[in-house]
């Protein structure tokens, strides 16, 4: 049953993931953006789960979201 609603949740986390402005804001979407693409490695990784690689991937990169600025636009 949980395999069903596995599309659903990564498609809908991958429309509402977007950058930021903030520092918060990027760590946020940073985070979620990390959690879709870890539940897919873990997926794809034997005796490695999805919510495992979802963790990880969350971690991963709502660190690396909260440590990039954003890219300074030419006036």
């Amino acid at each position: 049953m949980a395999k069903s609603f596995t599309p659903v949740l990564v498609l809908a986390a991958l429309m509402l993931s977007a950058c930021g402005e903030t520092t918060t804001e990027r760590a946020a979407t940073g985070g979620g953006i990390g959690a879709v693409a870890g539940s897919l490695i873990g997926l794809g990784i034997p005796g490695f789960s999805w919510w495992g690689g979802a963790l990880l991937g969350a971690g991963a990169g709502a660190v690396i979201g909260a440590v990039t600025m954003p890219e300074k636009k030419a006036p």
